[in-house]
């Protein structure tokens, strides 16, 4: 895979966006070229210089922006005293709304990776006439059987680990919601209770990305920082199956099924069932479907090849 080179941004800074927040957002690219939103994963992820990498820098407006709460964006979910109450998908989406308008962009392309995808969806299905054509990697929708899936079913595959994350939990929560559970750890005025729930939450999503068992866990997950702002913003958002109504990504994708589109997801991605994309496919004709065999939870190798191709292919119809 011959990724585009790296570049730096001609332009970034922090958008007032209320609710006390600020969020960090910078350009690179070709500032005449065709606007892309970058739409990181997590939540709270935050995005990286490589995610620009998979566009042409002559043909793009490259622009990412860091999430409520995250990477360079203010104040950061680390600090246990932020609260999170205005952090939702709609505030998100009406940040991107936002920052769009500040930004000066008509329309633009959304490239979304994981919980990039369920926020990408959302804002499309919203605000269709906004959007050129989407980008979407790793796909999920982040509704309750997603969550449940993620945080329970999943254990099936990968007993040892899932009992381990259970049973860090109070006796009295192992049974519901776990994310609920743990985001209450991560409540507690202890923070040495915090710290531990942060550290158990990446323990366990490190645990089911790796399929085969061989990859070490993410280095950001050795960040403290890094590790108590995604745990807090995660469970955040999975408690609340991400304030959407149960399958209405699905349902209303008929708002969007007149735009161009990919949906690049691993056969064997058992983060994320190859289920969602598949049917999202069904409803979304000018969508296309890429199930990649032999790979997991994944944005390299193949999954990049087949990104790089439609933005390319995007970029020449512009």
């Amino acid at each position: 895979m011959a990724f585009y080179p790296e570049i730096e941004p001609y332009d970034s800074g922090l958008l007032d966006v209320g609710d006390g927040n600020q969020i960090h957002w910078e350009t690179s690219g070709n500032p005449d070229g065709a606007p892309a939103l970058l739409v990181h994963g997590g939540p709270g992820s935050g995005c990286v210089p490589g995610m620009r990498r998979s566009f042409d820098p002559e043909r793009y407006r490259i622009i990412a922006f860091d999430q409520r709460g995250c990477g360079r964006s203010t104040p950061h979910a680390a600090d246990a005293a932020v609260d999170l109450a205005t952090n939702t998908t709609h505030h998100l989406i009406a940040d991107m709304e936002q920052l769009r308008e500040h930004l000066g962009v008509q329309r633009w392309l959304l490239a979304g990776w994981s919980w990039g995808t369920t926020l990408s969806l959302a804002y499309a299905e919203r605000h269709p006439d906004r959007v050129t054509a989407l980008a979407l990697t790793a796909v999920t929708t982040t509704g309750p059987a997603d969550v449940e899936w993620i945080t329970r079913d999943v254990g099936r595959l990968f007993p040892e680990a899932w009992s381990r994350f259970r049973d860090q939990l109070p006796e009295a929560d192992r049974d519901g919601n776990l994310a609920d559970g743990y985001a209450r750890l991560l409540a507690n005025p202890d923070a040495r209770v915090r710290e531990k729930a942060a550290r158990d939450w990446c323990d366990w999503e490190a645990s089911h990305v790796d399929v085969d068992g061989t990859r070490p866990p993410p280095a950001r997950y050795g960040d403290p920082v890094y590790r108590m702002c995604f745990a807090r913003l995660v469970t955040h958002y999975w408690r609340h199956a991400a304030w959407l109504p149960d399958g209405e990504l699905l349902r209303d994708v008929g708002r969007i099924a007149h735009l161009p589109a990919v949906l690049i997801h691993g056969r064997l991605d058992v983060s994320c069932p190859s289920e969602t994309p598949w049917q999202l496919a069904q409803r979304w004709p000018a969508a296309r479907l890429h199930l990649v065999p032999g790979v997991g939870h994944s944005s390299g190798g193949v999954m990049a090849d087949h990104l790089v191709d439609f933005l390319d292919d995007v970029s020449r119809r512009v």
